[in-house]
């Protein structure tokens, strides 16, 4: 090969190569820093780009669809000095590609930084029954917090989730055990309740007897007197009529006494007959 050829096949390499330096193909949903010369020259939109081979440079890539970036799971401490383990995920956007790359090193391990430290920062200040029941205003917090400073950095943050928040190891224990106390002691007190109510109402059954029983002898006592008012109306100062109802029952109560399953002996009055004969007799004269 001769050095005419040489240098011609050179110049060629060159060419393509220069050519290939100096165009840039940016595909959809990216955006490309460019540097001229160690220093900030533009930036490539998607599609076809031009740049000067050799002095400008595509220093960064920035993705410009939305970015996902996963919080770790950390401790988190809150105001009674509960410990609970708590992570998040973030949906970020690249609105500004230069303060992207230039205004943070790592922007999005800045946010993750970011995020995590304000997240211990909110739920330090509440009571663990409050962080755990407080999700959603937990999230409104930590997305209001972090809108600023990532603006600053060329972000758009458009949502903040709390993935998990709950008890460590040692706290849910320690719930457990106190859950486990408090339906123990509402079981004594229920327990109680009801030997207490179960009393009231024997006590009550007892009065409610009691006084049924008075009002019953009081009725049967008058009844009584009431009888006896009448039958004393009835005979008035004529004896041979009791008498005879004296010695009518007498008759009836010796023949119940006899008839009864288990009565063996009756025993009668010797003078029975003389009785019986005096009360009907006398009655008869009467």
């Amino acid at each position: 090969m001769s050095d005419a050829m040489f240098v011609v096949l050179a110049i060629l390499v060159f060419v393509a190569v220069t050519i290939a330096k100096g165009v840039r193909i940016v595909p959809q949903g990216e955006e490309w820093i460019v540097e001229r010369l160690g220093k900030y020259y533009g930036t490539l939109k998607p599609g076809l780009n031009i740049i000067i081979p050799y002095l400008d440079k595509v220093a960064y890539k920035l993705v410009t669809k939305d970015i996902i970036l996963d919080v770790q799971e950390q401790e988190v401490i809150t105001r009674d000095n509960a410990v609970i383990l708590t992570n998040a995920i973030a949906f970020l956007k690249v609105t500004d590609p230069v303060k992207a790359v230039y205004g943070v090193t790592d922007f999005s391990e800045a946010i993750r930084n970011m995020i995590m430290t304000t997240l211990r920062s909110i739920i330090g200040e509440m009571e663990l029954d409050e962080a755990l029941s407080s999700r959603d205003k937990i999230k409104a917090r930590l997305r209001e917090m972090i809108a600023d400073e990532a603006v600053d950095w060329g972000l758009t943050v458009k949502s903040v989730e709390i993935q998990d928040i709950k008890p460590s190891e040692s706290m849910q224990k320690a719930m457990e055990q106190q859950a486990s106390a408090e339906r123990e002691r509402k079981a004594v007190v229920t327990r109680a309740e009801g030997a207490k109510q179960a009393a009231i109402l024997e006590a009550e059954a007892r009065l409610e007897s009691s006084k049924r029983d008075a009002n019953a002898q009081v009725m049967l006592a008058e009844a009584s007197a009431e009888s006896i008012r009448r039958v004393a109306a009835a005979v008035g100062t004529e004896t041979a009529p009791m008498l005879f109802l004296l010695g009518e029952k007498y008759i009836a109560s010796l023949e119940r006494m006899g008839s009864a399953d288990n009565a063996k002996v009756v025993v009668l009055p010797a003078d029975l007959q003389e009785a019986v004969r005096g009360l009907v007799g006398g009655a008869l004269k009467r």
